[in-house]
């Protein structure tokens, strides 16, 4: 049957039949709190109150800078364009081109994007006009049409300083291109800021090694330890390169680099302690972890807290990559390799319906590998989630607004399971 006709009976099939019961609900994240923290054994308390108070203390200076910014002025200026921010970053461009006045234009954007704290927001492009006096130092990131209850609430004083969807890591790493092209004084901003940007994401970093999404902390699910969208990999990247002089971080001197590779070594650790073991193996991990228990927790109302197949192969990607691998290490790999490979889903294909049903998951022999998004840690199965907190174990029972907008099946592991056939006799 050729597969037009057979996403024609499905679709009609799946559009007669009643919705299946949920399997279950989507629970908020818990914050990192003072609460939290009082609850924790005595001896483990003082990392974590004095944590908590360096992130009180920056939020308050951060806000003071932009309320004594915004003094006198008659009007405020217009909160910055949202778009592609990595896109206007780019990172593989002849070391002639940072030197360019396009590449001095969009430092000077990052210049003056820099948060007091030395982060920067996410989804802005660099390639526009600098920061005004008083402007907001990041574009509007809460959700266009939040629903009551939505975990993701809005607010005034949002993302200001992340790590999400490549934020501060990307303005990091251009700067120190921008410095290796301009020797010398000329180049001292951006080295400065660079150094700035690192400093920011030790501070950000959490005293069992992870990072929250965002810093100064947020609240919520942006309290919790990030591997979604490899937040926390593109920071541990950052640091490992930064640390050994890479990439134009020739500028740094000997101590910050120790306490660069010294963070790093703290965040291998934590990810080989967050790997979710089955039957006793390591396996996979979430896409967010909980910043006091480690266990998986729950992001955007959809999102649930699960083992992550795309989070995780990009985990194990980073550990390949190490250059000298610890027996753990390797352990870890071997793991979740053999679990992405167990997951993996044979002769189906996740295709696009039509407006009104969204994506369905159809029968077509010789597809594949796919992988669900999510796993049940317990059972492996495979669950979505949807945007009223309702859990369920078959794609097609969520509403088709999720079906249409998010990924739920797709090959992100097959490229580490490639990498992992040449490293594995290494």
């Amino acid at each position: 049957m050729p597969l037009a006709h057979r996403l024609a009976v499905l679709a009609l099939a799946l559009s007669s039949s009643a919705f299946a019961a949920q399997i279950g609900a989507i629970p908020p994240a818990e914050a990192l709190t003072t609460a939290r923290v009082e609850a924790l054994p005595l001896a483990e308390r003082g990392a974590w109150q004095a944590y908590l108070a360096r992130s009180d203390a920056q939020r308050a200076a951060d806000r003071a800078v932009l309320a004594a910014e915004r003094q006198g002025l008659a009007e405020l200026p217009a909160p910055p364009a949202s778009g592609n921010g990595a896109a206007s970053l780019p990172l593989d461009r002849p070391t002639a081109w940072y030197a360019s006045e396009p590449a001095r234009a969009v430092a000077r954007n990052i210049l003056s994007y820099q948060t007091p704290a030395g982060g920067w927001g996410k989804n802005q492009p660099r390639d526009a006009a600098p920061r005004q006096r008083g402007q907001a130092f990041v574009a509007d990131g809460n959700p266009k049409a939040p629903s009551p209850g939505d975990f993701d609430k809005p607010g005034h004083w949002s993302y200001v300083g992340t790590i999400d969807n490549e934020a501060t890591t990307r303005e990091v790493r251009f700067l120190a291109r921008m410095a290796q092209a301009h020797p010398g004084d000329v180049g001292a901003a951006y080295r400065q800021a660079a150094e700035r940007g690192l400093r920011y994401l030790l501070a950000a970093q959490f005293p069992n090694g992870g990072w929250p999404q965002v810093w100064p902390l947020q609240g919520g699910y942006h309290d919790a330890i990030t591997l979604n969208d490899n937040a926390m990999i593109d920071v541990m990247a950052l640091l490992g390169m930064a640390s050994r002089g890479e990439a134009g971080f020739d500028f740094l001197g000997a101590a910050p680099r120790g306490e660069l590779a010294a963070a790093e070594s703290r965040a291998v650790q934590l990810l080989l302690t967050l790997q979710i073991r089955i039957d006793g193996q390591p396996a996979l991990w979430a896409q967010q972890h909980d910043v006091l228990t480690l266990a998986p927790t729950s992001a955007r109302n959809y999102e649930p807290p699960a083992l992550s197949s795309g989070e995780s192969a990009q985990v194990l990607a980073y550990l390949m990559a190490m250059p000298a691998p610890s027996p753990a290490v390797v352990a870890a790999v071997k793991g979740g390799v053999a679990m992405l490979k167990r997951l993996a889903v044979r002769d189906r294909v996740w295709v696009m319906v039509d407006a009104q049903q969204g994506k369905r998951l159809v029968e077509q022999p010789g597809a594949g590998p796919l992988w669900s998004r999510y796993y049940d840690a317990t059972t492996l199965k495979p669950v979505f989630g949807d945007r009223d907190k309702s859990l369920h174990d078959d794609v097609h029972d969520i509403s088709a607004e999720r079906r249409r907008g998010y990924a739920w099946w797709g090959s992100w592991p097959q490229k580490t399971l490639d990498a992992y056939e040449a490293w594995a006799p290494r």
